[in-house]
């Protein structure tokens, strides 16, 4: 790209994004923006973290890393579970927030002036998005939001913060949307918003077949069918729900073992419910895992399940990059019909869906694909074929590009 006024000077700004190359941290965010940096001109706006450089090029992507507390090694608000659940659970989180506000606030207006930025690039509403739109109204620079769930369904019923979304809804150029669920909930908030659908990707030559690796079932003392669950351990998860499924499981599968790969707050009391039921030994708790290694997970399992629910908040999965995952790896599927599951999951097609909360009709599901080994195969050929067919990056790039490039020129 040559600099010329005509230029497209992006800047995404995040809260979820690798602090170092092999990082755990969920990586759409970075698989997107690596894509687009390809193309046009692009810097990435996003927290601090302990151990993390403050400014790198990291494949390709212009990295600005901002601290919001100090000493920076007792930075806790971001990474490892997400702002929200850290503000719940840990009150060091809590007293860093008016900080990280002001830092994000500082660091947007430095960085869009040093880099004659001319295109903002915002994933989730809230917090960033209310910023966003105050650098719009000062600057006219257009941006657009990506709304991904959980800062769509968080605080409803919370007037002052739906007056927020709002706010930054009403000034955005666009708000992508990552599932239809998403922009029914969105249209509720703010009817004259421009919601186009641009779904969250995944790398389908890291997440495929090929990935199998019959030492890791030997590694994890597994010698009967492998059930896989990945995500952080919090409520929406529903991550108990699949534990409670497990004795009806092992009554027709004995050998079965489940294995939940991930962290996050509720992780003890997933333990101690383990340790409540006697299942000792059935449940493996592997830790986070990523990239390469976490890939073979998925690829080796015999079933993948996404039990995930509607949190007391009303939070939940606005699509779930971890079903794109496993249909990527030719797993199969069960999970739960909430969110924006559904747009991926259909029931005898992609998948098998239940009802949220429901461990029975879990149990029922992933027994019928243990004893039906050629459905479990033609769920994950479909499950492979419609990710080839809608959710690979390098497709999802060029929307979002198409969509700055309208919007800019």
């Amino acid at each position: 790209m040559t600099d010329s006024e005509n230029e497209l000077r992006v800047l995404v700004v995040a809260t979820t994004f690798p602090r170092w190359a092999g990082d755990a941290e969920p990586r759409f965010v970075f698989d997107l923006t690596q894509r687009l940096a390809k193309k046009v001109s692009l810097w990435a706006l996003v927290p601090h973290a302990p151990g993390a450089e403050e400014y790198e090029t990291m494949e390709g992507v212009r990295i600005i890393r901002y601290p919001y507390a100090y000493p920076k090694s007792q930075q806790v608000l971001c990474y490892e579970g997400g702002i929200l659940p850290k503000l719940k659970s840990n009150p060091s989180a809590k007293k860093q927030l008016p900080g990280f506000l002001l830092a994000q606030a500082y660091h947007l207006w430095r960085t869009v002036r040093k880099h004659k930025i001319n295109f903002i690039h915002c994933h989730w509403i809230v917090p960033q998005g209310f910023f966003v739109s105050l650098i719009h109204s000062i600057t006219g620079i257009p941006f657009i939001l990506t709304a991904l769930g959980g800062d769509v369904y968080a605080f409803q019923k919370n007037p002052i913060a739906r007056a927020i979304k709002r706010f930054a809804l009403s000034r955005a150029s666009a708000c992508a949307v990552n599932s239809l669920s998403v922009k029914e909930t969105l249209e509720s908030i703010y009817a004259d918003g421009v919601y186009p659908y641009i779904p969250n990707g995944v790398d389908e030559t890291i997440f495929c077949a090929e990935k199998y690796d019959p030492q890791l079932k030997s590694k994890l003392g597994i010698e009967g069918p492998f059930l896989l669950g990945v995500g952080r351990f919090a409520e929406k998860k529903g991550f108990r729900y699949l534990i409670d499924a497990l004795p009806k499981i092992l009554e027709e599968e004995p050998s079965a073992r489940l294995v939940l790969v991930g962290f996050g707050p509720e992780e003890e009391a997933l333990k101690c419910q383990v340790q409540e039921l006697g299942l000792t030994g059935k449940v493996l708790f592997p830790g986070s895992k990523s990239g390469e290694e976490l890939a073979r997970f998925y690829a080796t399992a015999d079933v993948f399940i996404g039990p995930s629910i509607i949190a007391e908040s009303g939070d939940t999965e606005g699509q779930g990059v971890v079903f794109l995952e496993a249909l990527a790896s030719k797993t199969a599927v069960v999970a739960s019909d909430v969110g924006g599951i559904v747009d991926m999951i259909k029931d005898g097609k992609t998948g098998l869906t239940v009802p949220q909360k429901n461990s029975p009709a879990l149990a029922e599901k992933i027994i019928a694909l243990c004893k039906n080994p050629e459905l479990k195969q033609e769920l994950a050929e479909n499950g492979r074929r419609l990710v080839e067919e809608h959710y690979c990056w390098n497709a999802i790039a060029e929307k979002y590009l198409k969509l700055y490039k309208t919007i800019k020129l």
